[in-house]
């Protein structure tokens, strides 16, 4: 038997997962631990700016109409997905980076784009240089214990430092041994932040969703 895998994001990306796990013949089990919500903003005139960064799709999803303030600007996104949801609200990104902000950042440079402005969560990674107003907050949940437990013999998915802290205190308030459950982690920094004493952690070799799962698939395969 394969163990089943459990999605602590927020939605819709926690159903989105799931779905993924599921049509991949794998139990899914959805735990989301943040939920996310709208802030309100203004956005200031586009032409201040050289070029818009988002970093999550969350950013996307929760800007509203305001987004598209900024449609005549060169789009830098993080990520497939972010890109993917750029595109479904119809707007065009010249460059998807596969690591983080970091490197989205360094790719604008690389084309001239100084003058960023990024959509972002309350919660985030400073950016320097970058002019970054928040459209989103990511809200911490507290699951019932009963679900908590039922993540012992299960995969992780751990998607950013902030979800891999939450999680580790959550099992830790909720007295569940770290060596029933194995991690799979975005990138190292997340599989640093849950800390140690996990049954096994992995590390995906590209920061996205498809790497992500196939880690933990090969988790849940392997005894």
């Amino acid at each position: 038997m394969t163990r089943p895998i459990a999605v602590l994001r927020p939605e819709p990306g926690n159903s989105t997962t799931a779905d993924r796990i599921a049509k991949a013949g794998f139990t899914a089990l959805r735990v989301p631990i943040f939920t996310i919500s709208a802030v309100p903003w203004a956005p200031p005139p586009a032409t201040d700016f050289d070029a818009l960064l988002l970093t999550s799709a969350n950013a996307v999803r929760q800007a509203g109409p305001a987004l598209h303030t900024f449609s005549s600007l060169p789009l830098v996104t993080v990520g497939r997905g972010t890109a993917d949801a750029a595109e479904a609200a119809g707007l065009t990104p010249q460059i998807v980076g596969s690591s983080d902000g970091r490197e989205a950042l360094a790719l604008a440079k690389g084309r001239g784009w100084h003058r960023l402005v990024r959509l972002t969560g309350r919660a985030h990674i400073h950016l320097p240089g970058v002019t970054e107003i928040v459209v989103y907050t990511s809200d911490p949940l507290h699951p019932a214990e009963d679900q908590l437990r039922a993540l012992a013999d299960s995969i992780v998915l751990l998607h950013s430092p902030r979800a891999a802290r939450h999680f580790a205190g959550l099992i830790a308030g909720a007295h569940i041994a770290r060596r029933s459950i194995r991690l799979a982690a975005l990138s190292q920094a997340v599989a640093d932040a849950a800390g140690g004493g996990w049954q096994r952690v992995s590390v995906a070799p590209l920061p996205s969703d498809p790497a992500l799962l196939e880690t933990a698939m090969t988790l849940a395969i392997d005894r």
